[in-house]
């Protein structure tokens, strides 16, 4: 996809907005950014996995994981070894995404101090119109 289409455009186009809304539920969930960046260095066992990733419970982690491999982003592989050994690693396509959620992630960073004002307002603006 070409970098010049205006993102607006891109957006109230209904088949085009309809495939935005469909994979961004798949990425921005809770989790999933979260997941795609602590794999972003290779191949990672589930137990690493989920110690690298604070407050993730095994079960979100097991859901998110299934997710992300049904879209075709990460894949799992089980070693016959005992005790059995899986690995999970982001598929050429997860790959093309560690750079935006990286961006993205960047963004929230860097904007956390204004969103948490704006929050802090506008929560006071509810509680005063009660």
């Amino acid at each position: 996809m070409s970098q010049s289409i205006d993102y607006a455009t891109l957006c109230s186009d209904p088949e085009q907005g309809r495939i935005i809304r469909d994979i961004m539920v798949r990425v921005g969930d809770k989790w999933s950014l979260l997941v795609v960046g602590a794999l972003a260095d290779g191949p990672v066992r589930f137990t690493a996995l989920r110690d690298s990733i604070p407050g993730i419970s095994q079960r979100m982690l097991t859901a998110t994981l299934r997710g992300l491999a049904r879209d075709g982003l990460v894949t799992r592989r089980s070693y016959g070894e005992v005790p059995p050994r899986v690995e999970y690693e982001h598929t050429a396509v997860g790959r093309t995404l560690i750079a935006p959620a990286a961006a993205l992630a960047a963004w929230a960073i860097e904007h956390r101090e204004s969103i948490a004002e704006a929050r802090r307002v506008a929560d006071m603006v509810e509680i005063a119109g009660r």
